[in-house]
């Protein structure tokens, strides 16, 4: 970790497309600091292209879409993309929301059923506002679960056939093969972009767990400085680290690379 990088190198200049994670990447202890604001209206009014690539639920991935300075949402892991086209909001997804719905319905029942054994643990109070998802508070209106307790709770739903996977403050569950990798690539290559300019033009920030597949797809790929907390525990590391948490890391991040880029 000592040696890990945290400037970027000047290869970060072709970077045209910033796709970053939500919660605590550009938020941070349950708050969303101005700098974040702030550093996503400069990326935009420097032409760079934005993506929110969350596990956050539809409603609050609506509230994204609608408000944020960003251009594009991929929510509840991937699950669907919330884009503006011609200045109104669409919703699409690789199946039928009839068919999202019943297996989520279904999953709902069996995750309640792994639950039943946890008596601390429940169901994130945004449930009601999820697609596609199930989702379980493990953090974030609640103190923080063990490690131990967590890799139980996902083993147990990945026994089912469900992916899970965790982030600083959910378990994410779902049934389906979307992911946050398979929809980012997906999203980039309808935008035009060919397999070798993905990874010379886009580029990935992340804090967690989850963000990981991400970190193994793209070669530009950056961790805000809470991710030291999840170091040993990751497969595949960022390449760069911020020195700040949250999303005064994301704003240290924008600055470095709108520096190199003269913008």
């Amino acid at each position: 970790m000592n040696s890990v990088k945290n400037k970027l190198t000047p290869d970060w200049h072709n970077v045209e497309w910033v796709l970053t994670d939500v919660d605590d990447t550009l938020t941070w202890q349950g708050k969303l600091p101005p700098e974040t604001l702030i550093a996503l209206t400069e990326l935009q009014q420097a032409g760079i292209k934005v993506v929110a690539v969350t596990g956050a639920c539809a409603g609050w991935c609506d509230h994204i879409a609608q408000l944020w300075p960003v251009d594009a949402v991929l929510g509840e892991n991937g699950a669907f993309i919330m884009e503006k086209e011609n200045g109104y909001l669409t919703l699409r997804a690789n199946r039928s929301m009839d068919e999202i719905a019943q297996q989520q319905a279904i999953l709902k029942q069996q995750v309640n059923t792994i639950l039943a054994d946890y008596p601390d643990l429940n169901l994130t109070l945004d449930q009601s506002y999820r697609l596609c998802e199930v989702a379980i508070d493990i953090g974030q209106n609640r103190a923080r679960v063990g490690d131990v307790i967590i890799a139980e709770v996902v083993a147990k739903i990945h026994a089912l056939g469900a992916h899970a996977t965790a982030s600083s403050i959910h378990i994410n569950a779902w049934y389906g093969e979307h992911s946050k990798k398979a929809t980012s690539l997906q999203f980039l290559a309808e935008k035009g972009l060919s397999p070798q300019t993905i990874l010379t033009q886009s580029c990935y920030v992340g804090d967690s767990m989850n963000d990981q597949l991400m970190f193994e797809a793209l070669s530009k790929t950056v961790g805000v400085a809470n991710i030291e907390k999840y170091w040993h525990q990751l497969s595949h590391h960022p390449k760069i680290v911020m020195s700040k948490p949250g999303g005064f890391g994301f704003a240290e991040f924008t600055k470095q690379l709108l520096d190199i880029k003269g913008r």
